[in-house]
């Protein structure tokens, strides 16, 4: 095997790190927006905080303004960069070694590659999930509070509060509920996921002189993504 074909650790790290950091701030108002919705509770005659998406857009801007967008940002970025990085070194590493004997990769191969991604990457996924799902869900939890017309201020929710409390009444056992679901998903979402983006890549037409893939390509998979 050449030099070109030998696996460079350090570029997938910092590739897989700045995708999840450009990920998140692209898509997070809208994951925010998700769980408020999924978290809110209905009352006994059907009343609800939020109607729709868009109105949760719109009073969680009213009353948080545009950073209030981001609650629980700051948790995700510090910990995508390694999830990110986990999973698609993990991938890159196990399809450069389920290689064959004549340096090629069966589908089957490639998904249980992809598979073994998603399965690495929950040792940081579980616990960032668990303190993300808490904080972007505190502006609800505010705000319910003030509508009741309970006394005092709202309680303070921190990321380093809860694992905190996490780990005190728990253990470091209770950073990771809910790592067979998350498990189930990320693994069955990768096994998928990466086979299907390396054929479209492979697919993607390069340019004259082979230094790499055309503008065409590049629109692909950011579809794909």
């Amino acid at each position: 095997m050449t030099d070109q074909q030998t696996f460079k650790l350090l570029p997938k790290i910092l590739n897989g790190g700045i995708a999840g950091i450009v990920g998140v701030t692209c898509v997070f108002p809208l994951d925010l927006v998700k769980t408020r919705l999924q978290n809110q509770q209905i009352g006994p005659n059907g009343e609800r905080m939020y109607n729709s998406m868009l109105d949760c857009f719109k009073k969680t801007y009213r009353a948080e303004g545009y950073f209030g967008m981001y609650r629980g940002s700051g948790v995700n970025i510090l910990l995508i960069t390694p999830e990110k990085a986990i999973k698609l070194t993990a991938n890159d590493f196990f399809r450069h070694h389920f290689r064959n004997i004549e340096s090629k990769l069966t589908v089957t191969r490639e998904m249980a590659a992809g598979g073994m991604a998603g399965l690495c990457q929950i040792v940081v996924t579980t616990p960032m999930e668990l303190l993300k799902i808490q904080l972007q869900d505190a502006g609800r939890v505010a705000a319910q509070h003030a509508a009741s017309g309970n006394p005092g201020a709202p309680p303070k929710i921190s990321a380093t509060a809860i694992t905190l409390k996490l780990l005190k009444e728990k253990g470091i056992v209770g950073l990771y509920k809910g790592t067979t679901a998350t498990m189930l998903r990320d693994v069955s979402f990768s096994v998928c996921y990466f086979p299907l983006f390396a054929h479209l890549n492979s697919l993607g037409p390069r340019k004259k002189d082979g230094s790499g893939i055309e503008l065409l390509s590049y629109l692909s998979l950011l579809v794909a993504w």
